[in-house]
């Protein structure tokens, strides 16, 4: 049983953070950041989670599942090519992942309802609920994503974020509403992940939220946390929105006073080679921020590959020229070399990996530019570590990519899936914020066969 110890105390406790007042009092910028929260901890095959997340709908046919056999129209100009398991092929866009397919699980036999709104399947693939065509930005009452779930259920060992969402909040379409399916929902704000907004690409890379302001040392830090831990009738909050603000506070003071985040978001300190090998570019060293978060304690992070919907992956048009020259050799790079860095440093059998996206790509090419359409009916998705089987493939497609043929899945089974690797029961009850119970995913099931 592994069994979550409680953060190292500083000097000013969290209780006493707790009761300080406002955070402009104490020189914080950090509260409108964070988002997490802490319960307890469970058995489980994985400890940690990484998810990227190809926002906008990858197509598996020309990656994951290509059918050379199939007419022009449907096999598209890429060759398959060999991987490191027998039979198993890829696109040829897709090479050092090809050489680390042994490592993998392969799903090729994902659907769900959600065809037109980008949000709604994006939920229902992290969430496992399927809304429909009911699409809209994120709501609060929400199933929580499942980072969300872990700071609970699974809170860090050390002063740690549970949960981290970057480089995007990822709009539904440019200017929209954030995309649900990200966020705490219904288990409240201060369980929402902890944002990273920057490129860690840049040579000026940093995050000033994470540090004390220029004028507060951490004994004038300490002082201003005394001062000020009266504030508000017994330090009590007065209603639900004061209590978020105070646990959001809380968050905010224990990394401030912790250095593991601080040193965690430090790519600069990885070898040239290291950096290089991920992708000089911000999903590349997005994912590398991943691993080094994971490294340092962080239970889930959630790396989001578009500013919007419509940016990268939706490929309605130019879908060979855009994937050729920009998609998948950046994804390459970055999934590769994540699966070395893990497997090298011992980790992979205790984190899980999941590529996907919200649906696949039609079949048939289009006639508006050579572009592919969204194809909720059959899409792949590629998991790995956590105890998961290397070199596996589950399920099928039929002879065009169009429809399972073989063991379907749904996105509640595979989120059932990562739950069951990290240690939380997917029909476990949890309580919205009235106290109502709900159940984690009612109807996904682990797919046990997927298990190493």
């Amino acid at each position: 049983m592994l069994r979550a110890t409680p953060c190292p105390g500083p000097a000013v406790t969290r209780r006493r953070m707790i009761q300080a007042g406002a955070a402009s009092v104490l020189g914080l910028n950090l509260p409108r950041l964070l988002r997490a929260d802490e319960s307890r901890t469970t058995d489980a095959a994985a400890d940690a989670c990484i998810i990227v997340f190809l926002n906008g709908g990858p197509s598996h046919l020309d990656m994951w599942d290509p059918k050379p056999d199939a007419p022009a129209e449907v096999r598209g100009e890429f060759r398959p090519i060999p991987t490191s398991v027998p039979g198993v092929r890829f696109g040829e866009h897709l090479p050092k992942l090809a050489r680390r397919m042994h490592l993998t699980t392969l799903i090729r036999s994902a659907h769900h309802s959600v065809n037109n709104a980008h949000a709604a399947a994006v939920y229902c693939q992290l969430t496992g609920h399927d809304r429909g065509e009911v699409g809209g930005g994120a709501r609060p009452d929400d199933h929580p994503a499942i980072g969300s779930v872990l700071g609970v259920q699974r809170p860090p060992t050390s002063a740690v974020p549970p949960h981290v969402l970057l480089p995007f909040i990822t709009k539904e379409g440019a200017g929209g509403p954030p995309q649900p399916g990200y966020f705490a929902g219904f288990l409240g704000k201060p369980r929402d992940p902890l944002v990273i907004l920057r490129d860690p690409n840049a040579p000026n890379f940093a995050l000033p939220e994470l540090t004390l302001g220029p004028d507060i040392d951490p004994a004038r830090f300490d002082a201003r946390a005394r001062l000020t831990a009266g504030i508000g009738p017994g330090g009590k909050p007065l209603d639900r929105t004061l209590a978020d603000m105070d646990a959001t506070r809380a968050k905010a003071y224990d990394l401030l006073t912790s250095p593991a985040v601080r040193d965690a978001v430090r790519v600069d300190r990885e070898p040239a080679r290291v950096r290089d090998g991920y992708g000089r570019n911000i999903y590349g060293q997005s994912v590398l921020l991943a691993r080094r978060l994971v490294e340092a304690g962080t239970r889930v992070v959630c790396v989001s590959w578009a500013p919007d919907a419509n940016a990268t992956w939706d490929t309605h048009g130019n879908n060979f020229t855009k994937l050729k020259g920009e998609l998948l050799p950046q994804f390459d790079a970055a999934a590769s070399s994540l699966l070395d860095d893990l497997h090298d440093r011992g980790m992979l059998g205790r984190t899980l990996v999941a590529f996907m996206g919200e649906f696949g790509r039609t079949p048939k090419i289009n006639g508006a530019g050579g572009g592919r359409d969204h194809w909720n009916f059959c899409y792949s998705l590629m998991l790995a570590g956590g105890g998961l089987k290397g070199g596996y493939v589950h399920g099928a497609s039929d002879r065009i990519g169009a429809k399972p043929s073989r063991n379907p899945v749904t996105p509640a089974d595979i989120v059932a899936t990562v739950y069951d690797r990290l240690g939380v029961p997917p029909d476990l009850e949890i309580t919205d914020r009235l106290g109502r119970p709900l159940v984690l995913v009612p109807w996904g099931t682990p797919i046990r066969e997927t298990v190493g």
